[in-house]
């Protein structure tokens, strides 16, 4: 099996196909790709509705998760540092 690089422009094309009614089977026997490959573009480029005006990706989503858990941490870090430092 042939490992291919696509470019995420592609990639989200691809994507807006399926979403407009094209058959998976149709595009994966179309453009030569595996289904599981076309179904975790799906996943990762379909719009999610956050909110009456906003729409996110699963991949914004995902980086803004680890944005935030980043940021907890952070946190964290940063009050106990402060308890220690005004026990002093």
């Amino acid at each position: 099996m042939e490992n291919r690089k696509y470019s995420e422009e592609f990639k989200q094309s691809i994507v807006s196909l399926y979403n407009s009614g094209k058959s998976s089977s149709e595009i994966c026997r179309e453009y030569g790709m595996s289904s599981s490959t076309l179904h975790k573009w799906i996943k990762k480029y379909t719009e999610v509705k956050v909110s009456e005006t906003e729409t996110m990706t699963m991949a914004e989503i995902k980086k803004m998760q680890k944005k935030l858990a980043l940021l907890e941490e952070e946190n964290i870090i940063l009050k106990k540092a402060m308890a220690i430092f005004t026990k002093e």
